[in-house]
């Protein structure tokens, strides 16, 4: 690399930290005056458990949320301030192309991108695990609570040939009220286990009240017992299908998680997906804003840094939503979830294709 390498690069990452310094405070800071009610409600909450457990993993979501803003706004702040300075004018006299030109840049988006991947991938879902454990607990109102804590009439497919049924769950208590599994021998009913309560403990199940009915030919077999002890090929945890557990996995285990839910024939995983998906579409996109940030800040603009600073925020925003409509279209059952997360990054590529072309000439 040469000293003007070194130079755009340091000045690249300076800003782009200085950024991210001026957003988290005041997303803190917003949060804070909207949830101060609920840190008074509590008096056994102490500040350390509320910056230790809360904020310290605030901090890490939102600063890996913002890490493409903050990008995208570093990279217009100080390739204006380079072209204002005529700086880029001496540069291209130098015969240094556009594409060389954004040799540094790239080197930059490239780290940033890695970290993103590992924060998105690893560290932010075991951030959000305990994040949102403390949100459940302190800052959620009753009825979210109710709605976490309670799995109504919920049915599951194990395997190709058993499915279970259960009435009402308690995920807090891992205790249930009518249950029900069955066993096919492709569409002929096999048995049928009945059982009024269902108790999860140390990955058994204890059943009580239990019913046992195999269907034979000519007859059937009836069994019963006050209680019994048996292993089913699932936990609580699968009971609970919500997206905000997609967010506390990490990304081998969301993965893991999706295939067994195929398996086990569950109809609508797009929600999943989508998540899993966005974790790398996200990052990614830092090239994609990179070089349009360079292509739109590249030239001396009558307005200065003002002006391209406008036109940068409003392309950003445009992502974002972009962004929100594609996540939403994308977990509708029986669509192709990748291609929906991924078009917010093809459509603004194609916009980067040509800034790019157009900054060239």
């Amino acid at each position: 690399m040469k000293i003007i390498d070194w130079y755009i690069l340091k000045r690249f990452l300076v800003t782009f930290l200085f950024t991210l310094l001026i957003l988290i405070p005041i997303a803190v800071a917003i949060d804070i005056s909207e949830k101060i009610d609920n840190f008074l409600e509590h008096s056994d909450l102490g500040f350390y458990q509320i910056v230790d457990e809360y904020y310290k993993n605030f901090i890490i979501y939102y600063t890996n949320t913002f890490m493409p803003l903050a990008l995208f706004i570093a990279v217009i702040l100080f390739t204006s301030k380079l072209s204002n300075n005529t700086e880029i004018i001496a540069i291209t006299n130098a015969k240094v192309s556009f594409t060389r030109f954004l040799y540094p840049y790239f080197i930059g988006a490239s780290l940033i991108t890695v970290l993103s991947l590992v924060m998105n991938h690893f560290v932010v879902p075991m951030s959000s695990k305990t994040r949102k454990g403390f949100e459940k607990e302190y800052l959620n109102n009753n009825r979210q609570k109710y709605e976490f804590k309670y799995v109504n009439d919920f049915s599951l497919q194990l395997t190709d040939s058993t499915y279970i049924f259960i009435r009402n769950f308690n995920t807090e208590n891992n205790r249930g009220y009518d249950f029900t599994s069955e066993l096919y021998d492709g569409l002929k009913l096999k048995s049928k286990l009945f059982a009024d309560n269902i108790q999860y403990t140390d990955s058994t199940f204890s059943l009580r009240n239990w019913r046992l009915r195999k269907y034979y030919k000519e007859r059937d077999s009836i069994f019963s017992g006050n209680k019994i002890d048996t292993v089913f090929n699932f936990t609580p945890r699968d009971l609970i299908y919500k997206l905000a557990l997609s967010q506390e996995m990490s990304s081998d285990e969301l993965y893991e998680f999706i295939e067994v839910s195929k398996k086990r024939g569950v109809k609508n995983l797009n929600a999943y997906l989508v998540e899993f998906h966005k974790r790398t579409s996200l990052p990614i996109a830092s090239y994609i804003l990179t070089i349009i940030a360079v292509a739109l800040a590249f030239r001396k603009r009558r307005g200065g840094t003002g002006v391209n600073l406008a036109i940068g925020v409003g392309m950003m925003f445009m992502y974002v939503f972009l962004l929100k409509i594609s996540e939403v279209l994308g977990a509708v059952a029986g669509v192709n979830s990748l291609l929906y997360v991924w078009m917010p990054n093809m459509f603004f590529g194609c916009v980067a294709i040509y800034l790019y072309l157009n900054a060239r000439k």
